[in-house]
Formats: C-alpha cells, sequence, structure tokens
C-alpha cells in the first residue's frame, strides 16, 4: 500500500512542482531567453545595467582627474623650478662664486618644483576634485603657492646656499660678527631687486593657470553629469 501511494503522488508533487516554476518565472526573471539565435536581455540584467555605466563613467572621470588635471601642477612647478634657477644664477653672481655650479642649479630646480607640485596637489587639485572650492578661492590659493614655492623658498634657498659657497670659498669679504645676514643682503640688494621680474611672472601665470584649471574641471564635471559628479567631503 506504502509504494502505491508513493507511485501515486509522485506525478502529482511533479505537477505541483512544474507550476509552482511556472507561477514563479514572471516575477524573478534572471536568465537570459534565446530567441532564434539572438540573445534578449532578462529584466534582471536590465536591473544591473544602469549601476555599471554609472561605475564605467566614474571609473573614466577619476582617471581624467587624475591624468590631465594634475598636469597642471607639473607646469605649474616648472615655472617654480624656472625661478630657483634663476635665482641661483642671480646669487651666485652677487656673491661671485663659481664653484659647485652643477649641485646648485639641480638642488635650486628640483626643490621647488617639488615643493610646488605637492603642494598644488594639496590644496587646489584635491580641492577641486572634492568640489568644495570657489573659482575666486582656486586663483587665490595659486597664486599664494606660486609667491611662497616659486619665489620665496628658491629665493631663500638660494641665497642661504651661495652665501655659505661665498664664505667656504672665500669669494667676498668676510662679514662682520653678529652682522652676516645684514651683510649678505647688502651684496645682494641688486639681486634681491631683479627677484621682482619673475615675482610678477609667477604671479600672472598663477592667475591663468588656475583660470583655466578652474574652467577645464568644470567642463568635465558637466561631461559627467549631475549624478556621477564627487560628493563633496
Amino acid at each position: 500500500m506504502a509504494v502505491s501511494q508513493t507511485q501515486t503522488g509522485s506525478p502529482v508533487r511533479a505537477a505541483t512542482v512544474e507550476q509552482m516554476e511556472d507561477r514563479e518565472a514572471p516575477q524573478n526573471i534572471k536568465m537570459a531567453i534565446y530567441t532564434r539565435g539572438r540573445l534578449i536581455p532578462s529584466l534582471g540584467d536590465a536591473k544591473f545595467r544602469k549601476p555599471v555605466i554609472t561605475e564605467i563613467i566614474e571609473k573614466k572621470f577619476e582617471y581624467y582627474t587624475k591624468d590631465i588635471l594634475d598636469k597642471h601642477g607639473i607646469f605649474y612647478g616648472t615655472t617654480s623650478a624656472m625661478s630657483g634657477v634663476l635665482a641661483n644664477a642671480i646669487f651666485r653672481s652677487s656673491f661671485k662664486v663659481q664653484h659647485e655650479a652643477l649641485k646648485t642649479f639641480a638642488t635650486l630646480a628640483t626643490l621647488p618644483f617639488l615643493s610646488t607640485v605637492v603642494t598644488y596637489k594639496l590644496f587646489v587639485t584635491d580641492a577641486l576634485h572634492s568640489g568644495n572650492i570657489s573659482k575666486e578661492n582656486c586663483i587665490l590659493r595659486s597664486v599664494l603657492i606660486g609667491f611662497i614655492c616659486g619665489i620665496s623658498y628658491p629665493s631663500a634657498l638660494a641665497f642661504s646656499k651661495n652665501g655659505q659657497l661665498a664664505v667656504k670659498y672665500h669669494t667676498v669679504p668676510l662679514p662682520p660678527k653678529g652682522r652676516v645676514i645684514l651683510h649678505w643682503l647688502t651684496l645682494c640688494q641688486t639681486g634681491i631687486k631683479a627677484m621682482a621680474v619673475p615675482l610678477v611672472f609667477q604671479a600672472l601665470f598663477g592667475i591663468l593657470h588656475s583660470s583655466h584649471h578652474y574652467a577645464v574641471f568644470e567642463r568635465m564635471r558637466a561631461k559627467a553629469g549631475p549624478e556621477d559628479e564627487p560628493k563633496s567631503q
């Protein structure tokens, strides 16, 4: 009797399972349907299509911000390196130093370049990427970075290094005790005045450079769309 009940019940169970699968199929369509050799995407795939597209756009936006926007910092660092080379040449002439030229020129070109690139990325590029900076603030930060990293720092570095070389090789009269800096400033009056030229250039370039940088970022953010803009921290 048990065997007969099992045999008669199995077709009923199979039919019930098939009916349940038929009912659940329209509600949970996750597999693709093949019709005449073509693949028709299911409704489940369509749900995942929008997040995938959004992720691709975000990756492209992140790539372009890292690749293109960082070039602005490199360009700005290059002007600081040029200012460092010019400052080194001016102060070497003021101190009448002819020794260790390669070492001092390499130092005065590398250090201002690196300091400008790093500072510009931290205070301008990253701020633009987070969306927490206006155009006026972007210009102000860029000009201040040009003054500090592009003029003040290389001038002070060239003044210090060439002054030490002047004392080491006795290219200028030794300063009196307690008046070393004042004596050096007196010798470098012409050189300090000459640094006004790169100062003006750095200020003008900082204004134009930061304005262009901000415009490029706004165009890229507009192309990415309002849904894919980087969220402000």
